[in-house]
């Protein structure tokens, strides 16, 4: 195995032997060649033979990579290194020893839901009050209990309020229940190994021998079950590496702790420490303005990253009226830096901090023509709170669409269950009427009660929004809507951590649907379904393999591109508000802009909106982010944009009441024609195929170069004819 591409730290880590190794990998310093050099190292200087080795990850992808890197360093050996996830590793070891602990090898692996239904029945058992606790609030509790390796007991010794003696009972009930159903949950994974090795010594002790190298990736990401597990396992032999980086240590949330990696030479002394801090991935200007920001974090391992690639561009900073014009500024920073840089779809990535910041993103992308993916997420108009609102649009506009009916039929919960819809479908059968229809006599199919009230008053909601169609804009029929039915109720009012998400979407539809009516004032409910499906069709025109991304920053780390846009940079928003109340939870919000910065190889763009409206009400935020003004002046160019939009705040201080006056400047455009030869700034010159409307409603289906095809709004598609196609 050749180690010339190594430089003289990375190489210095990788050849360490016999003590515990600590190694701080700044971004893009090359932490995965130094691991995978380091194991292939281990086996082909016959240090340690390739399957007493461990190498524990956090994806299965990473342990993929790795295997894959491993393999091509040895080129003819195959290494039987044990790679995986922690959970992964552990539940090997559970199917082989979980018998010490009263359950048979071929146990069950519960994920959420199966928890939560779990979690459901024991609540009723215990004749629990269905309104006091959730069984989603309960399971998140239970999940935290247990990230800290807090027992039921435990819980219970140290509960004072009701509240507090009710989740006790509850968690020690649910951990009976698993039991009796041999089955375990995703923390436990973790949590019944360590309880082997602690009431089974030998056991413990065979694992040691047995792994006598252990080594980490990041390593700043573990929480205390994985802590422990580590440190049962190596503490005796020392024969441990782990790499990880405290300035991205963004998983305190679900329970990671930054002090496993800052304390890591207490816990295992003699330790040799290296720090990778040559950066191959950013430039000068991207680096330093990272490093200034997260040097104002106290709790940190000082390090200093020094550039591989130059200095190359400033940092751009882009300041809008709101989140629209915001999403307008990245189409048009996107298409610049397309025709100047000649860069692809896949080279950009729109980062932002909450997943609800993605609507008005997606519709301006969807009205630009431009093919994009979400990581770590479902498109806006497709999760199912979103696919619900527009299932009750879609029967209130069409009745005869029963895909619909079934969806909502029974959401908000009314006690409609699938029984009742089968005899809803066979009496329209036999009657030879629509299904919408059979509902409003539920006695003929032998329906009585509670069911049959609730599938009348499901079908007078439904009726009433019909004939109110021609009497209601949208926006009007939208919110009566939800606030008749339940929904708005149903979210507000769960403390699941799920719903509360789920409500911030159904406010974020409200506001699509405002959107909508600030672009087409005569536009009625019909026209918002259809634009709403001819923007979700464009996806399926789409080349897979070249899209811009989107994804939230937790979901950007570990990944890079040459361009990245850090959208809703305003306070209370990035850093959120909850992360004011604590220096810790400020740090790590710091650390989490610190990752944005570094998954851009050439080009960042800063964005942020002075009218940025909070969900669920008119407040509105203005204040640009504590972390922009933490980033040096000189590192920054400020980059002026207008859309097509215009806006201006009207009615006194910004607050409560405060209202945004809209007003659009006029755009020409072209009545097309089939046949018509177009250019469009990013796709190029292309040929009319089809078309549908006329003016400002028109739209167009166009075959560009290389067979490309495209359906675009011809207003928001800024298309210009030309006479003849180039080439």
């Amino acid at each position: 195995m050749s180690k010339r591409n190594l430089n003289h730290i990375q190489k210095a880590a990788v050849e360490s032997f016999g003590r515990p190794v600590l190694i701080f990998a700044g971004a893009g310093s090359g932490k995965t060649r130094v691991l995978t050099h380091k194991i292939a190292h281990l086996i082909e200087n016959n240090l340690v033979p390739a399957e007493h080795i461990l190498a524990v990850t956090f994806t299965n992808k990473a342990a993929q990579e790795m295997r894959e890197r491993v393999n091509g360093l040895l080129k003819e050996k195959h290494a039987q290194v044990n790679m995986g996830t922690f959970h992964s590793i552990c539940a090997r070891i559970l199917r082989k020893e979980i018998h010490h602990l009263g359950y048979t090898p071929d146990f069950s692996i519960f994920d959420v839901k199966d928890q939560i239904a779990l979690v459901k029945v024991v609540i009723e058992a215990m004749d629990i009050p269905k309104n006091y606790v959730t069984p989603q609030e309960v399971r998140h509790k239970i999940s935290y209990f247990k990230n800290k390796l807090i027992h039921p007991d435990e819980v219970k010794r140290k509960a004072h309020l009701v509240i507090e003696k009710t989740y006790a009972a509850i968690y020690k009930n649910y951990q009976k229940a698993l039991k009796e159903n041999n089955a375990v949950d995703f923390d436990d994974l973790l949590l019944l190994p360590l309880e082997i090795f602690e009431t089974h010594p030998e056991v413990l002790e065979k694992y040691r021998q047995f792994w006598g190298y252990i080594l980490v990736d990041e390593y700043q990401d573990t929480n205390k079950p994985q802590f422990m597990l580590v440190k049962y396992l190596a503490q005796e032999h020392q024969q441990i590496c782990v790499v990880g980086d405290d300035d991205q240590s963004i998983y305190g949330w679900r329970g990671a702790d930054i002090r496993n990696i800052l304390n890591f030479e207490k816990n295992f002394g003699n330790c040799e420490v290296f720090k990778l801090e040559k950066n191959y991935r950013s430039t000068g200007h991207i680096l330093e303005a990272a490093a200034t920001v997260v040097k104002n974090n106290e709790n940190r391992a000082p390090k200093d990253l020094i550039p591989h690639n130059g200095a190359g561009e400033k940092l751009g900073l882009i300041e809008t009226n709101d989140e629209m014009e915001e999403a307008d500024a990245v189409i048009n920073a996107l298409e610049k830096e397309i025709k100047l840089q000649k860069r692809n779809f896949s080279d950009f990535a729109i980062l932002y901090r909450t997943n609800s910041q993605s609507r008005a993103l997606e519709d301006s992308f969807r009205r630009s023509g431009i093919p994009y993916n979400i990581v770590g997420g479902v498109r806006f108009y497709e999760r199912k709170e979103i696919k619900d609102l527009i299932g009750y649009l879609s029967l209130i506009v069409n009745p005869k669409d029963t895909i619909s009916l079934r969806r909502v039929i029974n959401f908000p919960p009314r006690g409609i269950g699938i029984k009742t819809v089968d005899k809803c479908v066979i009496q329209a059968e036999a009657d030879k009427k629509e299904m919408i229809d059979v509902l409003n006599a539920p006695e003929s199919m032998g329906i009585r009660g509670k069911q049959a009230d609730s599938l009348t008053a499901f079908y007078n909601i439904i009726k009433k929004y019909n004939e109110l169609l021609p009497k209601l804009n949208a926006g009007e029929l939208v919110r009566t809507l939800i606030e008749e039915t339940g929904i708005k109720k149903f979210y507000k009012e769960s403390s699941g951590p799920e719903d509360a998400e789920r409500f911030d979407n159904v406010m974020e539809f409200l506001k699509s649907v405002d959107d909508f009516m600030v672009r087409e004032p005569e536009g009625g409910l019909s026209q918002f379904l259809e634009e709403v499906s001819l923007l979700t069709d464009l996806d399926q025109w789409n080349d897979e393999t070249n899209r811009v991304t989107l994804m939230t920053l937790h979901a950007a780390k570990g990944l890079e591109f040459p361009v990245v846009f850090i959208t809703g940079l305003e306070d209370g928003l990035f850093p959120m508000y909850s992360a004011l109340e604590t220096k810790d939870k400020l740090e790590e919000e710091r650390r989490l802009f610190y990752v944005g910065l570094t998954r851009a190889m050439h080009k960042v763009y800063l964005m942020y909106a002075n009218h940025r409206r909070r969900i669920g009400s008119d407040d509105l935020y203005g204040m640009v982010s504590r972390f922009v003004h933490e980033v040096p002046e000189e590192k920054l160019e400020k980059i002026s944009f207008t859309s097509a939009l215009t806006r201006k705040v009207v009615g006194g201080k910004p607050g409560r009441h405060t209202k945004t006056a809209v007003s659009r400047t006029v755009v020409a455009f072209d009545d097309f024609q089939v046949g018509d030869f177009v250019e469009h700034a990013i796709f190029g010159i292309g040929k009319v195929m089809a078309l549908s409307g006329q003016g400002e409603n028109q739209r167009v289906g166009i075959v560009f170069k290389d067979g490309l095809k495209k359906k675009l709004v011809v207003k928001f598609a800024n298309l210009k004819k030309v006479d003849t196609p180039e080439g």
